[in-house]
Parts: C-alpha cells; structure tokens; sequence
C-alpha cells in the first residue's frame, strides 16, 4: 500500500485538515464503494508539532463543515524517520520541503501541495481508471520535471497557517485546501471516472 505524508509546522491546523480531506478523497476514489481497492494511507505531522496536541477547534469546526472529522487527531512532530517510510511527502509550505531537503532520497518525493499540482498537471495526464500505484509512477515523474526547470508558480506555493486568526479564516484555508487535494487526486490518479468492481 502507497502512503502519502502532509507536513505543515504545529500538526493541528492545516496538515490535519488537509489529511482529512485527502484520505476522504481517496477512499471515495478506491475505497470499498468504489474499486474495492486499497486506497492510499495518509497521515500527518508538523515541524514542530508538539506530540499529542489537539486540532485547534476552529480547525476542528472549519473541517467538520466540509466532511471531515479532527476530534480524535493527536499532533505528532515530524521525524526523517516518518518522511522516509513515505512514498509521497506534501507539504504546506515551502518551508517544509525545505524541512526535508537534507535528504536526497527524501527530497525527491517531497513537495509543496501548491507545488506538485502544477507538476502534475504539466505532465500527461495518468491512463483513464489509473489505481492506487500510480502514484509511485507520477511521484518521479513530478521529480523529473522540477530538476528540468518546471518551477509553477513560485510565489504562490504556500496554504496559510490560519493559527490564531477567526473562524473565517479557517474556512477559507479548509475551502482552498478542498480545491487543491481535488486537484491533486486527479494529477496522481486521472479525472476519469474509475469504475465500480461492479460495474465491468
């Protein structure tokens, strides 16, 4: 099974939110009401998360407004450890690819979410009714494209950290957070339909 890692700095505003709405998106993707397949793992951390913090409430209501759940998510901070069992590391900020650059292996398959949507939105889009392991393909092939000089758009790579700012806030970063997961599920897996086991 694949497994993707987001990274943001306390673990308990946007990476939660993010990981919430990516294991959503995936499960509906590949899960037992779609493929059957299994969908991708995700899970976690922040830079300097500080081990068993709550989500921040508004956090919490921000996401629970769009599907997803954070009353049982427990902060952890981020380790090389945790980054190199990962086969995708997406990151919040530049700020935290940058956390993970030491690590040639690591850095590779590490990048801002803002980031790697425009990659993979570069590349040619992945066969109609890809599966789970199309990341381990399009992961490198979003690689390659940033050592040929690919940048995006890099004044626009980072999701805010809404900490200590009001609800509204917090809205606003879950809504482009929902936007740019959708996106990235289709840049690793296609916006084609993916059929139902029972469908064929």
């Amino acid at each position: 099974m694949t497994s993707i890692l987001v990274v943001c700095t306390g673990n308990i505003c946007r990476s939660p939110i993010a990981e919430g709405m990516m294991r959503n998106a995936l499960a509906a993707r590949f899960g037992p009401a779609a493929t059957g397949l299994a969908a991708p793992r995700v899970s976690s951390a922040g830079t300097w998360g500080v081990e068993g913090a709550a989500a921040t409430p508004d956090g919490v209501k921000a996401a629970a407004e769009r599907g997803v759940a954070l009353d049982a998510h427990r902060a952890r901070r981020l380790s090389l450890g945790l980054a190199r069992e990962a086969d995708l590391v997406v990151g919040m900020a530049a700020e935290h690819r940058e956390a993970l650059e030491r690590d040639a292996a690591v850095s590779e398959r590490t990048f801002t979410l803002k980031e790697l949507v425009r990659l993979l939105e570069s590349l040619p889009p992945p066969p109609p009714g890809a599966g789970p392991d199309s990341l381990i393909e399009r992961v490198p092939a979003a690689a390659r494209a940033r050592r040929e000089g690919f940048q995006g758009n890099p004044l626009d790579e980072d999701v805010a950290d809404p900490l200590g700012l009001p609800l509204q806030s917090y809205r606003a970063i879950a809504w482009e957070l929902d936007e740019w997961i959708a996106r990235l599920v289709d840049g690793l897996y296609g916006a084609d339909h993916v059929p139902a086991a029972n469908e064929a």
